[in-house]
């Protein structure tokens, strides 16, 4: 489909006895008259249909590493064409991305770009995966569903960014559409997820066990570590342990830094020992890969072997260096499997970030 347009056919809706619609994509369920958008701004009523007003219109597009979204374990070493819109379904007071996420002027999103001109782009370009982010892609459902397919008639594959805040039959339908996933857990309280994002984790949680239990889709885990919010030894230990109980410790747990941003520009930046004390308890509760990021931690941005203790991916910031594995993704040393998508050895692409132009995409 080649339309761009801001009055798209949403789905997951219903109409209700008084009157109103209901947005069914996420567990707000906004509950919205006409011409009244829902909080994620993007996803309005017009008339009697519920309508995506970023269909085709992004906030910018770039060619990253893909351990930059992050996944260590999803095609090391392959660049990835990065994208998204405008809004959010959540609130978080420390959105790092918030000039994005929070933006309510979507005539701003002069980026425009059919789903078939993304998914060309990416093969003309070298592109191994697209990946839907900056903002969460559940709430351009639509739009991120036929980038996919496009991009999956060409060999290429697609991976989502979000915090998982999704319902359950939109759940469904995303999914099957992506390859790979990152999941933002920003905690493990429900009084941080109420205090600091105005949204609940028990649905991130369902979402985390779904991608584990009925899916195929490859996932690693991210949680911003905020000094005096989420950084206390026994939620770390709480999380760390739910992950190894619900999804396996082959699951990869990345610890990133917090800088000080949005409505939170009074809180510290995370201290480096922060992050390595964060890494230790996880794998002292069975993870097997745990990672650190934002922060210059060549050992904790590394992946060794879990059986042997090999060093298999070497790396420094997005820089690749050595490497243990064979084309199968077991340990060079003693053979052992090592969870993921992996290929042969990939050559040096580096810690670029290449800002790709309209012109490139058309």
């Amino acid at each position: 489909m080649d339309q761009i347009s801001s009055e798209f056919p949403g789905r997951h809706w219903h109409r209700l006895e008084d009157g109103r619609i209901q947005c069914d994509l996420c567990p707000r369920f906004c509950k919205l008259h006409d011409q009244q958008r829902g909080l994620c701004f993007v996803r309005a009523r017009h008339g009697e249909q519920m309508v995506l007003t970023t269909y085709g219109r992004s906030s910018g597009f770039c060619i990253d590493p893909i351990e930059k979204k992050p996944l260590n374990h999803f095609l090391p070493g392959t660049p990835v064409l990065s994208f998204g819109t405008a809004g959010c379904n959540l609130t978080c007071k420390f959105c790092q991305n918030w000039d994005i996420s929070k933006a309510r002027e979507v005539d701003r999103l002069n980026d425009a770009a059919s789903p078939r001109a993304i998914a060309e782009a990416a093969v003309r370009l070298g592109c191994r995966s697209v990946a839907f982010t900056y903002n969460d892609p559940v709430i351009f459902l639509e739009y991120a569903v036929d980038v996919a397919r496009e991009c999956h008639a060409r060999g290429v594959k697609t991976v989502a960014v979000t915090a998982g805040y999704v319902a359950p039959e939109a759940r469904r339908e995303f999914f099957a559409h992506m390859d790979a996933a990152n999941v933002d857990l920003k905690g493990f309280s429900e009084e941080f997820y109420q205090n600091l994002c105005s949204g609940h984790l028990q649905p991130v949680l369902d979402t985390l066990e779904y991608l584990h239990r009925e899916t195929s889709v490859w996932f690693e885990i991210t949680t911003l570590l905020i000094p005096g919010q989420n950084d206390g030894d026994d939620e770390l230990r709480s999380l760390s342990r739910w992950v190894v109980e619900h999804l396996g410790a082959d699951v990869p747990l990345h610890f990133s830094a917090f800088h000080p941003d949005w409505k939170m520009t009074d809180t510290l930046p995370t201290p480096p020992a922060t992050l390595t004390r964060a890494r230790s308890i996880a794998l002292a509760e069975g993870l097997r890969f745990v990672y650190t990021g934002n922060v210059h931690d060549p050992e904790g941005g590394s992946t060794f072997c879990p059986s042997c203790g090999r060093l298999l991916v070497e790396r420094d910031w997005y820089r690749l260096g050595s490497w243990g594995l064979d084309a199968g993704g077991h340990c060079a040393g003693c053979g052992a499997a090592v969870a993921g998508v992996f290929e042969a050895e990939p050559g040096d692409w580096g810690r670029r970030f290449q800002p790709v132009r309209l012109q490139a995409l058309t």
